[in-house]
This record gives structure tokens, C-alpha cells and sequence, in this order.
């Protein structure tokens, strides 16, 4: 497995990929078709200078992909987003854990970045597990947050990772 920055002529086989994963109950939020493929291209090139995208392959064939994205104003600029996803038919090979290495070691460098955060299904305790084991801590609990495809709701969990070189945020009780 190499993993790669991705380019926009990965946004084919990263929609493609998507639309197959968004199959799987209790994974992605999105819905096959939902996202055209000029919007994965799109993020690939705002991400070459605003953030990372990144593609885990095998064999010449994406596996993985993966991307930090900041938020739009000022004031929350410093946070960076994450999105991960491992394609089907790789689950459970270490790829999810080596790509986010990537992203952490990119964002450990990158001064830009002072808090990535995420979303992730209160039922993936894989996931969940993940990003605990790499330094993610739980923030917030969003009841009924996702509507899955077979009618039933969902919670989200909000998780967050800080960088080291980052001060720790003022504390409440000193507001």
C-alpha cells in the first residue's frame, strides 16, 4: 500500500468508492449519487494548498482516501475537518489507521492547524476506537443527528485531536 496525495484524476474512483460505501449501513451519511464527482474534484483542488487530500493505493487502484479541510472564516480557521474513508472490500487492513498517521503527522507540521475534528456514528466503535487510539477525544453527543437509509435515527459523536505545539484552550471558569 502507498499512500499519495490525491489529484483530480482520482475523483472518479473516489466517487465511485463512496457510492459503494455509502451502501454499508452505518458508515458515511451520504447517499449514492448525492455528491457529483465535480464536487469531489472540486475539494481535491481547494485541498492542494487550503488543506491535504490523500489516496491510499494498491496496485495502482485507490483503497482509501482521506482529507483535511479547514473551515471558511477566520475565527475558525485553525480547524481542520476530517473525513476518512476505507473502500469496501479493505476494511480492517490498517489502511483508516495509516492514513490518518498521514494527516496527523502533515497536521503536527502544518502551523495552520490547531484543532482537527470529526464526526463519527455512535454505533462504529471500530472507528471510535481508532481515533481514540490516536489521541481523539470525545467532545459532544448529536442525538438523532443521521437519518439512515432504513428510516431509524442515529447519533453522532463529536471528537476532536489537538496538536501538541497547540496551548490548551482557556478554561471556562476563567471566562
Amino acid at each position: 500500500m502507498q499512500i499519495r496525495t490525491a489529484t483530480s484524476d482520482d475523483a472518479e474512483a473516489i466517487a465511485a468508492a463512496e457510492a459503494e460505501t455509502q451502501r454499508i449501513p452505518g458508515l458515511l451519511v451520504g447517499r449514492p449519487g448525492e455528491i457529483p464527482v465535480e464536487a469531489y474534484r472540486a475539494k481535491i483542488a481547494k485541498l492542494a494548498t487550503a488543506g491535504r487530500y490523500i489516496v491510499a493505493e494498491e496496485k495502482g487502484a485507490p483503497i482509501g482516501h482521506a482529507f483535511l479541510d479547514p473551515m471558511p472564516m477566520h475565527a475558525n480557521a485553525h480547524v481542520f475537518r476530517l473525513t476518512i474513508v476505507v473502500h469496501p472490500g479493505h476494511m480492517e487492513r490498517g489502511i483508516g489507521r495509516a492514513m490518518l498517521r498521514d494527516l496527523l503527522d502533515w497536521a503536527r507540521r502544518d502551523t495552520r492547524v490547531g484543532k482537527i475534528e470529526l464526526n463519527v456514528r455512535a454505533g462504529n466503535l471500530r472507528a471510535q476506537h481508532l481515533y481514540r487510539s490516536l489521541g481523539f477525544v470525545e467532545e459532544a453527543r448529536f442525538k438523532r443527528r443521521v437519518c439512515r437509509q432504513d428510516g431509524e435515527y442515529e447519533d453522532d459523536l463529536g471528537m476532536a485531536w489537538f496538536p501538541d505545539r497547540w496551548p490548551p484552550a482557556p478554561r471556562s471558569d476563567k471566562l
